[in-house]
């Protein structure tokens, strides 16, 4: 995904994970229903995909100081965050050969649980490796509204 980053800062408790938001192709998803302004979208499940074939993927375990950062952001900011529309609908988050993603792909501007990106992401660089024949993987929500990815930075 090529994308334009609008803004850079760090999180974590050590300050060692890169946050950019940026702008990110729009994508399309069927019409639905007028619903309220922000949308929270915690609780909605995702299907997991993991990419094929092995090599190239990231570390799993400097994925997981990702997901600690968000962890501890989740305690010290906050547990829910906001993503817009494009021009500004992907949240990046990058560690040493780690990176992930939220996308956005509805219609109007969501809220998410860092925790459940966390878990998420946990779930994605332990299980989408090598050893299970993928190089990182993503979860889809299904409505697809949303997906978080997992790759090589």
């Amino acid at each position: 995904m090529v994308c334009n980053s609008l803004t850079e800062s760090f999180i974590g408790k050590d300050r060692n994970v890169k946050v950019v938001y940026a702008s990110c192709p729009a994508t399309t998803v069927l019409p639905r229903a007028l619903e309220s302004r922000q949308t929270n979208l915690c609780t909605d499940n995702c299907t997991t995909n993991c990419f094929v074939p092995a090599g190239g993927g990231p570390d799993p375990n400097e994925c997981h100081v990702i997901a600690d950062a968000l962890r501890f952001e989740s305690q010290n900011t906050g547990a829910i965050f906001a993503v817009g529309l494009s021009p500004n609908n992907t949240v990046i988050l990058t560690y040493s050969s780690c990176k992930s993603f939220f996308v956005n792909q509805d219609l109007g501007p969501v809220a998410y649980c860092r925790t459940n990106w966390a878990d998420t992401l946990d779930n994605l660089a332990f299980n989408c490796q090598a050893t299970q024949n993928a190089h990182g993987g993503n979860c889809v929500a299904v409505d697809q509204r949303y997906f978080i990815q997992v790759q090589h930075s």
